[in-house]
């Protein structure tokens, strides 16, 4: 018995023929189940992703490669004069569950008292394998949308495969040392991911399929990028949506789809998401999309936006998702830099009150720019009317599904671009992130457990839009590669209808752990400051409280705990790493209660330092530069689309050997990361150098203030002064006046009288983006009297005219 590959197929475990599937095995599997005394592997095979291969038998050509050497035992020799009987298979060695024993063979992972008495668990009986039907080249009995026996194709055949890998749902096999908690694991998995990050990420790697194993775990062929699982081949559709309907979870709800500005709500089960998804990409491929095409997707918060993100992974597209509603220069520029094939729109997104049209806003961008797409498919969304369609462009969405041919996944190299994700940028041009495939989907399998510390089948949802990364990682694929169910919300914290929607979501759907920005916890205490909407509601599976996308204040923090009954744990990361930087790693025996203020400590992989502008590291408590030291983990940027220049002026330039986070802050003697502010908010007043979130923490913590931002005054004699825009908490009665003169107290006491402060104007909201970020560089620009600009982000632009009046009269 031995372990298959082809170019076009996965490697198997079978009886050394050739096998073309859809299903994939883990690198676990291919240990665990293709490694026996008989079976070498050929020169540059798996490489170190596998244990050093057995001696060698007498090599021949390979059939599929000329002048690649294969030993003898994976040699396809077809003989179909009769079926062959399955070979025994020998129990599995009593050994310890860490890493290999001699001779090359895996260790048991039997609990100690089991195996120490040689005993095996009844449900590993009678065999670790199972007979299962593979067809020619479809999935596994030919009965999933998109099979080879779906359509008809070749007659099927037996072979013994591998039980799906651990991880998906359902999944067996050993468990990982890169995702098993604890007590006193985070330690160990940081000190090891440090000292020798090929075997903690190979580890991790184990956990999803893979079409073919890599040669390398990391390279540094084009610095300062790293690549991970070089030559590996995958395809995170397969390992998102297809392993799980394998291992038996296609009627697992995948996502459920809660819409009250439409008033609409549904579950979505996994297989009927590969039925939409693997149509669509069908409707791709026949109007000319193929592997390295990009995909603009243009949509507002609805499931087809997602299967059109699956859909283009499914082939190996590269899609750019730009939210809904996105104005149309801005729309215009990014078109032109990613030069799509399709767009892929909806007619209209809704929003509280008002509804936004889509295709004008399209229309006009195509106008304005160069670059013409050839299609443009358009999903009319129901109970609205019809758009028309631009005759030899448009295409219907309904009408293309209905007559579309399902598709199977393309395998893709792990370096192969996932997508482009449009960040802020200072320069001219837009600012694309590049997201490598391989990588990306470890770490965020990876993530859901060790870091957010949730189960396959548990309830997840991020409260973002699809169009920011955390939409992309943790509405998308993160919770649908570690075969949870994540909650897609059509809505806001409030106004749909009121304060306690949040509330109503988490106990109507079962969420185990919600992910949200602080201001949106901030706009439901403005509206509901006693939380009485939300104590209707009874969250009895609710556990956990994430925050992230910028500083949570220590009073957000607290309330949040006081309403919601669970640990609330801020944490931080950026689009360019595309997962947490630093963390409470609850599934690694980090502690639910950190201290107050804090983002978490270092998740493993990321070796964060805090430098002065002379690279010189700076003690606890000292303010400094946030630092990453090289090599980054799996699913960080791999650079920026069409701008590698700037990839490494920008990051890497100012400390060498280190990514600039841009970002400022310190780390206090236990490793606890408190990040203050970016680097260009930090305010020099008479040579102090000044945190504005330091200001904004304590301003937010006197009870009147519902939100705050700092920004930097020019001032003839200090330089600059700290000015704080605030907005009050609805049930205050105190005149602007008192709560002026106590704010001021309060902030010289927690802060001291270096700080300044000693000026604040009161306005009735803040500009905000819409992921919850305040535009700061254009506050503080409007505070000094220069010319700002509102970028196409902000929710409310409005807001500015607003405060300009409010600064004017107070001055």
């Amino acid at each position: 018995m031995g372990a298959s590959a082809s170019p076009g197929g996965h490697w198997r475990v079978g009886e050394g023929r050739r096998f073309c599937s859809s299903r994939a095995l883990s690198v676990r599997e291919l240990r665990r189940w293709g490694r026996t005394q008989e079976l070498g592997f050929s020169r540059g095979g798996p490489g170190p992703c596998l244990p050093p291969p057995q001696p060698p038998l007498q090599p021949v050509a390979s059939p599929d490669a000329p002048g690649r050497l294969l030993p003898a035992a994976l040699v396809f020799r077809p003989n179909f004069s009769a079926p062959r009987a399955a070979p025994e298979l020998p129990p599995p060695p009593a050994r310890s569950p860490r890493g290999w024993g001699r001779r090359g063979r895996p260790r048991c992972c039997l609990p100690s008292a089991l195996r120490d008495r040689g005993a095996r668990p009844a449900a590993m009986k009678p065999s670790w394998l199972q007979c299962r039907k593979v067809t020619g080249a479809g999935g596994l009995g030919g009965s999933l949308p998109g099979s080879a026996a779906a359509r008809g194709a070749g007659p099927a055949r037996r072979a013994y495969v591998a039980p799906g890998p651990r991880g998906a749902l359902g999944g067996r096999g050993c468990r990982s040392l890169s995702t098993a908690g604890g007590g006193g694991e985070y330690k160990t998995h940081f000190a090891a991911s440090v000292a020798d990050p090929e075997r903690f990420w190979g580890k991790a790697a184990e956990q999803i399929s893979w079409y073919k194993p890599w040669t390398k775990t990391l390279e540094n062929r084009y610095p300062p990028s790293t690549s991970w699982f070089v030559e590996g081949m995958l395809n995170i559709c397969y390992n998102a949506i297809d392993r799980h309907i394998e291992n038996g979870q296609g009627d697992k709800i995948a996502i459920i789809y809660d819409s009250p500005v439409t008033n609409t709500k549904a579950t979505i089960t996994y297989k009927e998401v590969l039925e939409q998804v693997s149509k669509l990409a069908g409707v791709l491929v026949k109007h000319g999309v193929k592997k390295g095409d990009t995909v603009v997707i243009y949509m507002p918060m609805i499931p087809q936006a997602m299967y059109t993100m699956l859909a283009c992974a499914r082939i190996g597209a590269i899609h750019s998702l730009i939210f809904g509603g996105f104005a149309s220069k801005e729309l215009s520029s990014r078109i032109d830099h990613a030069k799509p094939k399709v767009v892929v729109t909806a007619s209209f997104g809704i929003e509280p009150g008002r509804r936004v049209e889509y295709i004008p806003l399209l229309e006009e961008a195509l106008r304005l720019g160069q670059h013409k797409p050839d299609n443009v498919l358009i999903y009319n969304r129901p109970n609205m009317e019809t758009v028309p369609l631009a005759p030899g462009r448009d295409l219907d969405w309904d009408e293309e599904m209905a007559k579309a041919q399902s598709h199977d996944c393309v395998p893709v190299l792990s370096e192969h671009p996932l997508y482009i994700l449009y960040t802020s940028g200072t320069t001219g041009l837009p600012k694309g992130v590049v997201r490598p495939t391989g990588g990306y989907a470890v770490m965020l399998n990876w993530t859901m457990s060790s870091i957010y510390g949730l189960k396959p089948g548990e309830v997840w949802w991020a409260a973002s839009d699809l169009g920011w990364v955390v939409g992309h990682s943790y509405i998308c694929y993160g919770p649908l590669l570690h075969g949870n169910t994540t909650v897609l919300y059509e809505g806001k914290p409030v106004g749909t209808p009121d304060a306690g929607a949040y509330f109503r979501v988490l106990a109507e759907h079962g969420v185990a752990a919600l992910f949200t920005a602080p201001t949106a916890i901030r706009a439901i205490r403005q509206q509901d400051p006693g939380a009485a909407l939300g104590r209707q509601y009874s969250l009895t599976r609710f556990k956990t409280l994430f925050v992230a996308g910028e500083r949570c204040d220590v009073d957000t923090l607290e309330w949040s705990k006081k309403v919601f009954r669970v640990p609330v744990l801020d944490h931080w990361w950026q689009t360019e790493t595309g997962s947490p930087i630093t963390a409470s790693c609850i599934g690694l025996g980090n502690s639910k209660t950190p201290p107050p203020g804090q983002a978490g400590k270092s998740v493993p992989g990321y070796n964060v330092m805090i430098l002065d502008d002379n690279m010189q590291k700076l003690k606890a408590r000292c303010l400094g530069n946030i630092v990453v030291k090289l090599p980054l983990p799996p699913g960080a940027f791999s650079g920026l689309w069409k701008n590698q220049e700037a990839f490494k002026h920008l990051y890497f330039e100012k400390f060498p050997g280190y990514y600039d986070t841009m970002d400022a802050g310190y780390m206090d003697e236990e490793g606890y990361l408190y990040v203050m502010s970016r680097v260009d908010d930090v305010i020099n007043v008479a040579g102090h150098r000044i945190s504005a979130g330091a200001i904004e923490e304590s301003v937010l913590s006197h009870g009147t203030v519902a939100d705050c931002a700092v920004v930097g005054k020019e001032d003839p004699l200090k330089g600059h002064v700290p000015l704080a825009l605030c907005v009050l908490r609805k049930d205050i009665n105190t005149t602007e006046e008192q709560v002026l003169e106590e704010i001021i107290n309060h902030v010289r006491q927690s802060i001291g009288p270096v700080a300044a402060f000693r000026n604040a104007v009161f306005v009735k909201q803040l500009p905000k983006t819409r992921s919850g970020k305040i535009p700061r560089s254009a506050l503080s620009a409007l505070v000094n009297g220069k010319p700002y600009k509102i970028t196409p982000t902000i929710e409310d632009p409005s807001i500015f005219g607003h405060i300009e009046e409010v600064l004017k009269q107070s001055s």
